[in-house]
């Protein structure tokens, strides 16, 4: 494929995308998000939001698009209630880079752990691999063809004699490419799939030491990974594999042959900076212990809020693939709050995060909705997962209130952990069904609310097996 093919497939790639961003409008979003996430309405609008001012800054003039800023957000909630999960789909919806991290996992420079730079490399690595996969799929038509060709000279090497100024006769070129042309429908119809081929792969890098595990020694890790990986020689060496085995492996190396490097680490900071997410989660436990009012060890805590602060700001972060500036990348907190409130953040930090919503707790009725209406509901998965066994599983409408006050009672009686005491005790009054499921085919299970009460009665009855169970 040629340099002008290319572009033009990414002309049309870059306008079906602002096509599709310029259908998205809030309400859309947040009906999108309703098909897997039920209630938190207040989050889905200011996620929806968010996501439409991005689109809107890309109408604006020059001279303001790169003043008008991300509009970050706070969700405050338990765990459970789907910050994430918003997040997410949210990603998922308009193809945006995404990373989830954890707030408590990083410590201030200084101290050994991760450096909050690392979030936006990796936020870099996930980009790469998206548009790679993106720029593979144009050009895997041409990337199939030339591995047939490959794999055909293989299996039917070419006569000495075929070269243009040989003297081969025409009837015994005709010959041979009458020959080949019957091994491609051969290969199609995959009757060459059981003969082996020798090809050539590649060895793996050798190994080397490790230097990133400190604070800020990260990316000097990473370059010096690069340099020496560079300098060395690749290697390869002759392996023996099957037909279908071999067409994988040279298919993947023709469509590296096609891609252009440059223009994908062009494209991946492109789309890590105008449309990368952070899901910054557990902020609430960066928050000094004084402001808790509790006491003890505190490995500054708000130093890594201010080491934090700058990528939010707005600030450039050097990685392998190039600079990278983190001023329009849309970033959402999540915590808790439990043991302090969002105001216990320092005032810097506060003001970087415009948008706060505070989601609510999930109710009975919350689960019963959960257990049945969005399309990845919990009771469509086990139905769908025990179907694969010839195992036609139904839930009656009083077993899946039965199962929603459960949670909801374990909940009350125990952590709060919302959505996900569904699952747990599902896992459990499912166990025996799904362990014996091979040997029922063909068989039809009703579930009751009488089934899942013979089934947990012991351990809800017991709230100190409940606690350790469930």
């Amino acid at each position: 494929m040629n340099e002008s093919a290319l572009t033009q497939l990414d002309t049309v790639s870059q306008n079906s995308d602002d096509a599709f961003m310029a259908s998205l409008t809030p309400k859309q979003i947040v009906e999108e998000l309703d098909k897997f996430i039920v209630g938190q309405t207040k989050a889905k609008r200011a996620v929806g939001i968010a996501l439409r001012n991005r689109w809107r800054r890309q109408q604006l003039p020059d001279s303001l698009r790169d003043e008008v800023g991300p509009k970050n957000i706070l969700m405050i909630g338990p765990t459970g209630v789907g910050k994430t999960e918003i997040a997410r789909r949210l990603a998922k919806l308009s193809k945006s880079p995404f990373i989830k991290v954890e707030a408590s996992k990083y410590t201030e420079v200084g101290y050994v752990g991760r450096d909050v730079e690392s979030m936006i490399r990796d936020l870099v690595e996930l980009s790469k691999n998206m548009v790679k996969e993106e720029m593979e799929a144009r050009v895997r038509v041409q990337a199939r063809e030339q591995a047939i060709e490959k794999l055909l000279d293989l299996l039917l090497p070419p006569p000495p004699g075929m070269q243009p100024d040989s003297n081969l006769d025409t009837n015994g070129k005709l010959h041979y490419q009458q020959t080949r042309e019957k091994f491609v429908r051969m290969l199609k119809e995959g009757k060459l799939d059981e003969r082996e081929v020798e090809i050539q792969v590649r060895g793996k890098t050798p190994s080397i030491i490790d230097l990133s595990s400190g604070a800020g020694m990260e990316e000097m890790g990473n370059n010096i990974k690069d340099m020496l990986g560079s300098l060395m020689p690749k290697k390869t060496k002759s392996k023996k594999l099957k037909v279908p085995d071999a067409f994988k492996v040279l298919c993947q190396e023709e469509a590296e042959k096609l891609l252009d490097q440059d223009q994908i680490m062009e494209e991946t900071l492109k789309r890590v900076e105008q449309n990368g997410i952070i899901f910054i989660d557990e902020v609430d436990k960066i928050i000094g212990r004084q402001a808790g009012g509790t006491s003890g060890p505190d490995v500054s805590r708000e130093g890594v809020q201010r080491d934090l602060l700058p990528i939010v700001e707005g600030s450039s972060v050097n990685t392998k693939y190039g600079i990278v500036k983190t001023d329009h990348i849309l970033f959402i907190a999540a915590g808790a709050f439990h043991a302090a409130k969002p105001s216990d953040l320092i005032p810097e930090f506060q003001g970087r995060f415009p948008i706060r919503v505070e989601l609510d707790s999930l109710t009975k009725d919350d689960f019963v909705r959960i257990l049945t209406e969005p399309d990845n509901a919990l009771v469509k998965q086990y139905t769908a997962l025990l179907k694969t066994e010839q195992v036609n599983l139904t839930f009656l409408d009083d077993a899946i209130n039965e199962i929603a006050e459960m949670s909801a009672l374990v909940n009350q009686r125990m952590e709060n952990i919302g959505a996900r005491r569904l699952q747990t005790i599902m896992e459990k009054f499912l166990e025996d069904i799904s362990f014996d499921a091979p040997d029922l085919e063909d068989t039809d299970i009703t579930i009751d609310a009488k089934y899942i009460r013979d089934k947990l009665k012991d351990i809800i009855q017991d709230e100190d097996l409940s606690r350790y169970i469930l």
